[in-house]
């Protein structure tokens, strides 16, 4: 291809994940960031919105506008979009288990705007499956869970048929410790089971289905790796094509294209010299948008701190930045794809289709992705594959610059210092319930009790929930008044741990600790038992399941119940089990009132000569705050050597045990 100027290639979309505080507070931030050329919006919603509960729940409380912003009702909607015409926007919306919800109360304000449905464009994630695999934000069981997507997937290809109404994502897969085989398998066994279920619903004829698959798209994960990521995109496209024409018999080619958004990798951004961050990023970007046959459609960094905290605008300016200066100054645009013919590059393709065609074959032999779910061999496969990735880390094999190697660091000008990253004051929680009480104070609550009961005997009887949503949503029905019809039909769920009971038996480098804990457990007349809690909404899941693997491979006794549980619930399981420490995982932001929660039940429990440690990206203020409330250690991601932690512990346990006699 010429390089003439006039032959360059269309930029992909380029988004910023963003969303914080308040509707208003996220909308400034929102119209900033389009005034700074950036091209579509990429929604994040906070934890009690992407869980269904209002911001006044108790289970809300220390969550609400930390990881994104709180959206409660139609009003909170519409000021998130003040001022920003739907119709003429191109919006992701990071939402799995309340996707119908939120798709509902988007509509809702775009029909309040007068735009055109048929205008609308944009994706909800809508991937309940990558949920109880990775990332925790799930509310309801398998089966009910997939029929809320086959809802929104059968009602948007009608009403909204330029909207994504599903985004299969694998990007909390690798965040979870997959390999790149595991992303491309399980990515194509939760589509496949996806599009399986769009079948069997009987809510799309047969001759529509070749449309519903060319709406179904994906959000993937870029690592360091960045020659394996090429390949991987590119065997994602070529599977893709495989799957939907042999499988479905979509014969024409453009519903057959693997459409893909990204994220690249925050698994891999660290605390030490996070100035590196920078060159990370710009890296995993490449390899997304190098290989035009498999370019992204949408980008979407992180910032560079965001291992210290939350990003601040001018910190997410920086990777817009970054998006503009490959798309508009290097001459990428101006080429085909620079890898075909590649013969090192075909190599590795086929090797990894080879792999990952193997995996799916074994998923599939199971009954499929859900199967796969309910054995716990997908979530037991990831841990296993994060706990060698830290492994690796841990003994040098796997270098990562200044923080296994090349250590040695002058102070970084850019975190150190007040205001290096922001913060979400605790006011915000409590005036965000006044409008809440304020909003449900002023609507009509006939109206609104009339469309819960048109919702609740649609998800009853089967029916199609997103127009009685949306009716839900008009008449100023709230995301918790959504979330509990919904849970009292379909009831809730929780989902393996993939952590297993009995240790392993290549537990190479333990030796030093297996005998303190060995030593200790016999200084106190039983073995050291660790309760390992995960407070409040946050689904991160994966450290939580790292420390309770090692602990457990360490000789301790771990008691770990999964994600999502309220501060009274771990409490009593302290003392019920007769725990000698307590960890707290927490990554939400909001680590100083839960664990003040904790410690204050302990305390009136009687139990708090239990040592409490905390681990979580905690900013180093926070950090004096817990250890002034009483915790015997804070943990953040620079933290990676998991065998000085557990030694660590076993120390604090011996201590609080010498104490206490």
């Amino acid at each position: 291809m010429s390089n003439d100027q006039t032959t360059r290639d269309k930029p992909w979309i380029f988004r910023t994940y963003a969303g914080h505080s308040t509707a208003r507070d996220s909308n400034a931030l929102y119209r900033a960031n389009l005034a700074r050329g950036q091209t579509g919006l990429s929604v994040a919603f906070d934890l009690p919105t992407q869980t269904g509960y209002d911001s006044d729940s108790p289970l809300a409380r220390g969550e609400v506008g930390k990881v994104g912003v709180p959206i409660s009702h139609i009003g909170d909607m519409r000021a998130l979009f003040d001022g920003i015409p739907l119709d003429t926007m191109n919006t992701s919306m990071t939402i799995n288990a309340t996707a119908a919800w939120l798709l509902a109360l988007y509509v809702a304000t775009a029909d309040e705007q007068g735009a055109d449905r048929k205008a609308l464009s944009g994706t909800t994630q809508n991937d309940i499956i990558k949920e109880y695999l990775s990332r925790g934000t799930y509310v309801f069981p398998p089966v009910p869970s997939m029929k809320l997507t086959t809802d929104t997937i059968g009602w948007t290809y009608r009403e909204l048929p330029r909207w994504n109404p599903m985004n299969v994502c694998s990007y909390h897969l690798q965040e979870a410790g997959a390999t790149p085989v595991q992303e491309l398998a399980f990515a194509l066994a939760n589509a496949i089971a996806i599009l399986d279920a769009v079948k069997a619903g009987g809510g799309v004829p047969d001759e529509d289905f070749p449309t519903v698959v060319g709406r179904i798209s994906f959000f993937v994960n870029s690592g360091i790796r960045f020659i394996t990521e090429i390949a991987k995109m590119r065997a994602f496209v070529d599977m893709w094509d495989e799957i939907t024409q042999s499988r479905y018999g979509v014969e024409d080619p453009k519903f057959r294209r693997f459409r893909y958004g990204v994220q690249v990798n925050s698994l891999g951004l660290t605390e030490q010299q996070p100035e590196n961050n920078v060159y990370r990023i710009l890296i995993e970007m490449l390899g997304v948008v190098l290989s035009k046959d498999a370019r992204a459609r949408a980008v979407q960094l992180p910032a560079w701190n965001e291992a210290l905290g939350l990003p601040r605008p001018w910190d997410q300016q920086w990777s817009l930045r970054m998006q503009q200066i490959v798309a508009y100054e290097t001459d990428l645009l101006e080429y085909g794809d620079i890898f075909a013919g590649s013969t090192e590059m075909n190599r590795k393709v086929e090797a990894l289709k080879e792999e990952a065609r193997a995996e799916l074959a074994r998923i599939d032999d199971m009954g499929g992705a859900l199967a796969a779910i309910d054995n716990s061999y997908m979530k037991r496969a990831l841990v296993e594959s994060n706990t060698r990735r830290l492994e690796s880390i841990e003994r040098g094999e796997l270098k990562v610059i200044g923080v296994n190697a090349y250590t040695d660091s002058e102070p970084s000008p850019l975190a150190t210092g007040e205001g290096t990253i922001q913060t979400v004051p605790e006011h915000v929680e409590r005036e965000q319930i006044e409008r809440l009480n304020a909003w449900r104070a002023d609507r009509d609550n006939e109206a609104v009790q009339s469309a819960l009961a048109e919702l609740r005997s649609a998800a009853q009887e089967g029916r199609n929930v997103m127009e009685p949503s949306i009716a839900c949503a008009k008449a100023g029905v709230t995301t918790g008044e959504w979330g509990e019809t919904l849970r009292e039909v379909y009831g809730q769920y929780r989902a393996p741990t993939g952590v297993g009971r009995s240790a392993r038996a290549d537990t190479d480098g333990l030796d030093e600790v297996q005998a303190s804990v060995d030593a200790v457990s016999g200084k106190i007349g039983r073995r050291i038992k660790i309760l390992v809690g995960k407070p409040g909404l946050d689904g991160h899941s994966n450290g939580a399941e790292q420390i309770a693997v090692r602990a457990r491979d360490a000789g301790m006794e771990v008691v770990y119940e999964g994600i999502r549980l309220t501060p009274a619930e771990i409490v009593n399981a302290a003392l019920e089990e007769s725990v000698h420490v307590v960890g707290l995982s927490i990554l939400s932001g909001s680590h100083v009132p839960l664990v003040r929660d904790v410690m204050e039940r302990m305390r009136a429990s009687g139990i708090d000569d239990v040592p409490v440690v905390v681990g979580g990206i905690i900013p180093a203020e926070d950090e004096k705050a817990l250890k002034a409330m009483g915790v015997a250690a804070v943990y953040t991601p620079k933290d990676f050597q998991l065998n000085a932690i557990m030694a660590d512990i076993v120390r604090i346990v011996e201590a609080g045990s010498e104490k206490a006699a």
